[in-house]
């Protein structure tokens, strides 16, 4: 069983730093991905309200948001670099498609050089989750936040996709959004006391989608 972080007390700093780091004002590029989303859209499988809160809550329980969530959790805790570059390579072998891969690399490689830049921290060239795990115990913010507000960014994230596509209303968006948050707050709480050995995906049709996304004729986003 994986050894949790300090249980710290969130502080008003804290909040605010993870709010900037996860805001989509952040220039990591988050809005060019939609993790295969667009696929599914595009293929009439996610076609309303309904269907984006069905697909995105099992993406997060059992796929990506869960697996995300775990290596969040062990960036965090790792005990040295060899521990923190063996949990990367983990996070990218669990990379189910090549464009999964592109977008958890590229995403990580951008929130590492924009935080270098402003807070002086030298994340190096890790996965995103990996790296705001990192960032997150070298800066002491709470763990547990961290997860939480990290797995609502990605949900907030493919949200923000179905809106454009679907196409949804921005009022339909938000009540999508607070749906989903409580279910972000019991992953992380779960990935917590989780290892790595508690990774695993059912997800496959969110997989297939991401494969079929990098053949699509016509797209908007990258994966």
């Amino acid at each position: 069983m994986a050894t949790a972080g300090p249980m710290a007390t969130p502080t008003d700093a804290d909040i605010l730093t993870l709010t900037q780091w996860l805001s989509p004002a952040y220039p990591v590029g988050g809005f060019a991905y939609s993790h295969g989303l667009e696929a599914a859209i595009d293929r009439g499988t996610v076609a309303n309200s309904q269907e984006t809160e069905a697909w995105i809550s099992d993406v997060l329980e059992n796929g990506s948001g869960w697996n995300d969530a775990l290596f969040v959790v062990a960036a965090f805790n790792a005990l040295d670099k060899d521990e923190l570059i063996n949990v990367d390579v983990t996070a990218r072998a669990f990379c189910a498609t090549s464009e999964r891969l592109i977008e958890t690399d590229l995403l990580g490689q951008a929130f590492g050089n924009v935080t270098k830049g402003v807070w002086e921290l030298d994340l190096g060239q890790f996965t995103y989750p990996v790296s705001i795990g990192r960032a997150a115990r070298l800066q002491n913010l709470p763990l547990l936040l961290t997860t939480k507000m990290f797995l609502q960014a990605f949900a907030s994230n493919l949200v923000a996709c179905a809106t454009r596509l679907v196409p949804l209303g921005q009022t339909d968006a938000q009540r999508l959004i607070r749906q989903l948050t409580p279910l972000c707050s019991q992953i992380a709480e779960r990935a917590q006391k989780a290892s790595l050995d508690e990774l695993s995906s059912t997800t496959f049709l969110a997989d297939i989608a991401s494969m079929k996304h990098e053949t699509q004729y016509s797209r908007i986003f990258r994966t």
